[in-house]
């Protein structure tokens, strides 16, 4: 297999629940529904419901309680984007490459630095934080933060940090360890490609 088609991945589940809400936001009505629940519990997202629970199974929350309040946070945090930062054809080159090559919100907050956006000891403040935190703070805790970074211009990967929360009760440490990994190579342009991990 050649370099050029492993590095080429077709759409995940996140991708495709990410794009769906980027289609829903076109709609202001709806983007306004979505946006209600920026850093709510999901008990307090009536107005997602229509809208989110197709998405998700039955079983979602039966050990893996992350998972609703995941989907249900990316899509407000999306939806409470300004004009200018939501894309309605989220076709990015991040979209067709490999998982492991994607940025993390370590890597955005990486790059928010490097570009004099953030400063180093408000980014690393804010993941020593996070590592410490449950799912619920964490999705509290997060619309300030992408604020900031899309006030900066900095992107960020929904599909990967979708991911990533959803599994955040299970696989916290691993996921922060990651998220300071690509925060420092990031930072510090040191972005070399690392072996790929195992897909989950």
């Amino acid at each position: 297999m050649t370099d050029s088609v492993a590095a080429v991945a077709p759409p995940t589940k996140y991708d495709r629940f990410v794009a769906e809400v980027h289609r829903l936001c076109q709609d202001n009505r709806t983007r306004a529904e979505l946006r209600r629940g920026l850093g709510l519990p999901v008990e307090r997202c009536n107005y997602m419901h229509r809208y989110l629970v197709p998405w998700l199974r039955d079983h979602d929350d039966q050990g893996y309680g992350d998972v609703r309040r995941a989907y249900y946070g990316v899509a407000s945090l999306i939806a409470a984007q300004p004009r200018s930062a939501r894309r309605d054809e989220p076709e990015t080159p991040a979209a067709d490459t490999v998982w492991h090559r994607r940025p993390n919100l370590g890597a955005s907050l990486g790059n928010a630095v490097a570009k004099g956006i953030l400063k180093p000891n408000t980014a690393e403040s804010a993941l020593h934080l996070m590592s410490r935190q449950s799912g619920d703070a964490v999705h509290r805790g997060l619309p300030a933060l992408i604020a900031q970074l899309a006030g900066g211009g900095i992107a960020v990967d929904w599909a990967v940090l979708l991911k990533d929360l959803s599994w955040w009760a299970q696989d916290r440490d691993r996921t922060a360890t990651r998220w300071f990994d690509s925060y420092f190579r990031t930072a510090t342009g040191d972005d070399t490609d690392l072996p790929e991990e195992n897909e989950r």
